[in-house]
């Protein structure tokens, strides 16, 4: 009697680590279609990051903020108002939109690189929003930077290109 209480009780053993040697198993396995699966997060993180730049790069432009409107004549598309930008360098605007930074440059006439404020706003080519850096990691756009101006005692608009630029965070 007591060989075959034994024998039942090896065999119950055996059973045990049969078990818990598949559910390892299976664990194994799980963790390794998650680490498959979850291997592209970081690249499709900033991928969406940057389809997020791309979008509002080409929408910023004609947003309500940035636009030139009418008060140019005719409504112009991919046209900046300089005088409304100057007034968004605030540190309050700096995550507004999401993005890392905006800036904007202009290109031509080419002058060296002054970064405006509220001093030297006519003597200038480098609008920042926010406090952060434009990096490596950028989208940018081309646009017509205009502001009104006093010549000769008479208003006029004076356009200029520019590159509007939205950095975005790499993950």
């Amino acid at each position: 009697m007591q060989i075959m209480v034994k024998k039942a009780q090896i065999k119950i053993q055996q059973m045990a680590f049969v078990l818990i040697a598949v559910t390892l198993f299976f664990v194994l396995v799980g963790m390794f279609i998650l680490t498959i699966k979850f291997s592209g997060l970081k690249e499709s993180a900033t991928e969406l990051e940057e389809k997020n730049a791309i979008l509002l790069v080409t929408k910023l432009a004609n947003s309500p903020e940035f636009s030139c409107g009418e008060s140019y004549g005719a409504s112009r598309i991919n046209c900046v108002d300089s005088d409304k930008i100057i007034s968004l360098k605030e540190d309050i605007y700096s995550g507004f939109w999401g993005v890392e930074g905006i800036e904007i440059r202009k290109i031509y006439p080419k002058e060296s690189t002054k970064i405006c404020n509220l001093g030297n706003y006519n003597d200038c080519n480098v609008i920042k929003i926010g406090t952060n850096e434009i990096s490596g990691n950028y989208i940018s756009s081309f646009v017509s930077l205009c502001k009104k101006e006093l010549r000769e005692g008479e208003n006029y608009d004076k356009c200029e290109i520019a590159k509007l630029m939205v950095s975005y965070k790499t993950k």
